[in-house]
């Protein structure tokens, strides 16, 4: 990469933050390319110099998603807490950007950009995937986690879950919200796979988990 596209995507980041707030604001759809650079104040012209198209354009953002969750994923993976705290962290942040993906915005993406959507999206469960097998690895050092488990089983059906919370008919007539239905996800994955170490810390830490739950509701 030289020297001036590299600083074409560093002044594009920012930019690719208020697209993708446009976006789900407004639906893809809704908004053209002289929606968008309106919208961002700037010429259509100095908006091409950045994408070639509005299908690049929605690239870019899965790219650029992508690069933020690595890093968040990096920092949590670097901070001096155990697997369990760990793994509440990352997962109410792939649960918080699973929510943000409302119905319209997922059909938009799956009928007119579903290369690129299938593509994110595999590209992004690999990854949760692999942070999941360091933390059982992690967990299980540390006493938290059961030694007899089949990480590639608990994987899947932990993810399955991840996803699948937010498009359940069952639940959504079931006058759960869906931040309860987190929650309870959570301890059950938690006391499923704990020793009796892991599921005494889970307790201790219980009601500040609800309460940081709460928080990101707000």
């Amino acid at each position: 990469m030289d020297e001036e596209t590299e600083l074409l995507n560093q002044k594009f980041e920012p930019m690719l933050e208020q697209i993708k707030v446009l976006f789900f604001e407004f639906g893809i759809k809704n908004l053209n390319m002289d929606d968008i650079s309106h919208k961002l104040g700037i010429s259509k012209k100095t908006l091409y110099r950045f994408v070639k198209s509005k299908e690049d354009l929605i690239a870019r953002i899965f790219e650029y998603e992508q690069k933020r969750w690595v890093e968040v994923v990096r920092s949590i993976s670097a901070q001096e807490v155990n697997a369990i705290e760990k793994l509440f962290k990352v997962s109410l942040m792939v649960y918080e950007e699973m929510k943000r993906f409302n119905p319209i915005i997922l059909f938009e993406l799956r009928k007119y950009y579903e290369p690129l959507f299938l593509e994110y999206q595999e590209e992004k469960m690999a990854h949760v995937a692999l942070s999941m097998r360091l933390n059982l690895d992690n967990g299980t050092k540390e006493g938290l986690y059961r030694s007899d488990l089949n990480a590639e089983a608990i994987i899947a059906i932990y993810m399955n879950y991840l996803v699948e919370i937010h498009n359940s008919d069952y639940c959504k007539g079931a006058d759960l919200s869906f931040d309860e239905l987190f929650k309870i996800m959570f301890e059950q994955h938690i006391r499923a796979i704990s020793t009796s170490e892991g599921v005494a810390y889970f307790e201790t830490r219980k009601n500040e988990i609800t309460e940081l739950l709460n928080k990101s509701r707000n």
